[in-house]
């Protein structure tokens, strides 16, 4: 245990969404007052999350109105992070097919890449991201493109999401299934990839950032990987008996059951 509050020790605070501040429409109990709080004293935060369902406004919006301060710059999603691994494998021009939102369509045809719609259109590239209206036609497209020599990009492998009626799969376990169908494996982006977490830690200008998350296997891993502390708050998948059994940067720093342990010295060390 720790007496000084973790608020105290840091200079901003980064965030996932799923789990932590919201779980499907509702937000989680005390995540408005914990970022109210956050704000009245004086200490930034980030929002990082690998749903990439929505556009950064979309998800601010929703933010605000669970009562939770945001704007759409202080949101990092794993959309733009897939598209900029596109970026490093593709021409400008170039047809992809995406298996995914229309926010993360929209943000292929703003990199300048011809968005398909089928894979007998031959695109050169599949990008997957999680949209909970795709079905099994999408996939088998996706599929069917793949098989025809597509390059596979995802934009995170999260394969669970905490919604207010439970665990649901998410983009990973989609991505598996069209894994099962094609033999391969995509590049991936978000998630516990580090960069999304330098990224918001850079533009808050923090020197010593707070990682909040309750994954060990994107939020723990990714930003340890980005050398900041880390936190698990135990209000959505992982549990204390995961953070103690985890091993090296799938480790912790701490354990808080709630996002008001952020201001009190309740916080267990792994």
């Amino acid at each position: 245990m720790s007496t000084t509050p973790l608020a105290q020790q840091h200079d901003a605070v980064l965030f996932d969404l799923d789990g932590v501040l919201y779980a499907g429409p509702h937000a989680v109990d005390g995540a408005p007052q914990a970022l109210e709080k956050l704000k009245a004293q004086g200490v930034p935060c980030a929002f990082v999350t690998n749903n990439a369902s929505r556009s950064a406004e979309q998800i601010a919006e929703h933010l605000r109105e669970l009562g939770i301060p945001a704007a759409p710059e202080e949101i990092y999603s794993s959309a733009p992070a897939g598209v900029a691994l596109l970026q490093q494998h593709l021409t400008r021009g170039a047809k992809v097919l995406v298996t995914g939102s229309p926010s993360l369509r929209q943000l292929c045809e703003h990199a300048g890449y011809t968005v398909v719609h089928s894979a007998d259109e031959a695109p050169e590239a599949v990008i997957q991201g999680f949209d909970p209206t795709l079905g099994w036609a999408d996939l088998a497209e996706a599929s069917f493109a793949i098989n025809a020599g597509a390059l596979w990009f995802a934009t995170n492998l999260d394969r669970s999401v905490p919604r207010d009626r439970g665990i649901a799969p998410a983009n990973g376990a989609l991505v598996e299934a069209v894994s099962f169908a094609t033999g391969q494996r995509p590049r991936a982006a978000g998630k516990p990839e580090p960069v999304m977490f330098t990224q918001a830690g850079e533009g808050l200008q923090a020197q010593n950032p707070l990682v909040v998350g309750d994954r060990l296997d994107t939020d723990i891993l990714g930003g340890n990987r980005a050398g900041y502390t880390t936190a698990l708050v135990l209000t959505g998948v992982d549990t204390t008996e995961a953070a103690q059994a985890a091993e090296g940067d799938l480790r912790p720093n701490w354990i808080i059951s709630t996002l008001d342990d952020l201001f009190t010295g309740d916080h267990q060390s792994v």
